[in-house]
């Protein structure tokens, strides 16, 4: 479900009510009920400030957003905070290693990394924060990728770790499907307006070519720089799109089969040097299930 917002302003003849009253009378289908659940979410903003008091009074001419998603519909489901290394949470993400200053996890495709519009509770970071206490978001990994990220638990390492995405001294490298057969290439093509370099290694070749269906090739992409959608756009940019990339015309179908179970992107590999010992540690996760048991499939259509 895509997020809605919905802004208006406080009218004359509403000057005391409740937050969670004015706003049913502004938001069509919303009941009174669901208004709490969404300002409890964290899907109100009064003022562009975000606001969790629903019994708040409101007075003329104040602005009030109201950010409904996905998060409403999964409002009564209870967020299990993560609990030690390697536990697994009820949404997936595992941390693969803990210390005082950093914190590593492989997050699951479909979990949001940290807050959005529509609600501050129930992502990652929020979870880290209640299992750990004093957390920090150092990079994002976006909502259908699956991979490794570190946080920072101190201020310290925050700004440590930050400065080194900033001068790209983080190693970071993905595994991919793409669409067709891609060769080895770097690929130095601006995204958001800035320059971003991707350096792109085919791994194998994946369900071989014929009439009726299109080939694929596992790769392995590392980042030099780190923009939005960096790899997909770059990929798609090719004419070779992530796999079950439908932002950016990876759907698979009659022209691609076994269809990929969502997008072929995963975070494999993070190095960085640690921001308390200097010393270089690298991580590694391995393909998540859904994707590695798709690949297999592939393989079985190779010719």
């Amino acid at each position: 479900m895509s997020t809605t917002s919905t802004r208006f302003e406080v009218a004359a003849d509403e000057v005391g009510l409740r937050l969670d009253q004015v706003i049913p009378r502004h938001v069509a289908g919303l009941s009174r009920r669901k208004a709490r659940a969404v300002i409890d979410l964290g899907g109100v903003f009064v003022d562009a400030a975000r606001t969790k008091v629903a019994s708040r009074a409101m007075r003329a001419g104040q602005v009030v957003v109201v950010n409904i998603g996905g998060a409403l519909e999964h409002a009564k489901e209870a967020v299990v905070p993560l609990a030690a290394v390697d536990a697994p949470t009820t949404l997936g993400a595992r941390v693969v290693h803990v210390d005082p200053h950093v914190i590593v996890v492989d997050k699951p495709a479909g979990l949001v990394t940290a807050p959005t519009p529509e609600s501050d509770r129930g992502d990652l970071f929020d979870q880290l924060k209640r299992a750990y206490g004093e957390c920090y978001l150092v990079h994002r990994l976006d909502l259908p990728t699956s991979g490794l990220l570190v946080f920072a638990r101190t201020r310290d390492a925050n700004k440590r770790l930050g400065d080194a995405f900033v001068r790209h001294d983080i190693d970071r490298e993905y595994r991919a499907v793409a669409i067709g057969a891609v060769s080895a290439q770097t690929i130095d093509a601006p995204v958001g307006g800035k320059r971003a370099v991707t350096h792109i290694t085919p791994l194998e070749a994946l369900g071989g070519e014929s009439r009726d269906t299109r080939g694929a090739t596992l790769l392995s992409v590392r980042l030099e720089t780190g923009r939005s959608h960096q790899i997909r756009l770059h990929l798609a940019g090719l004419g070779h799109p992530v796999a079950g990339d439908h932002q950016h015309g990876g759907e698979t179908g009659r022209t691609f089969i076994p269809k990929a179970p969502r997008l072929a992107l995963h975070a494999a590999l993070l190095g960085f040097s640690h921001p308390a010992t200097g010393e270089r540690v690298r991580f590694d996760a391995p393909l998540p299930d859904d994707l590695s048991a798709w690949i297999e499939r592939l393989r079985g259509r190779a010719d």
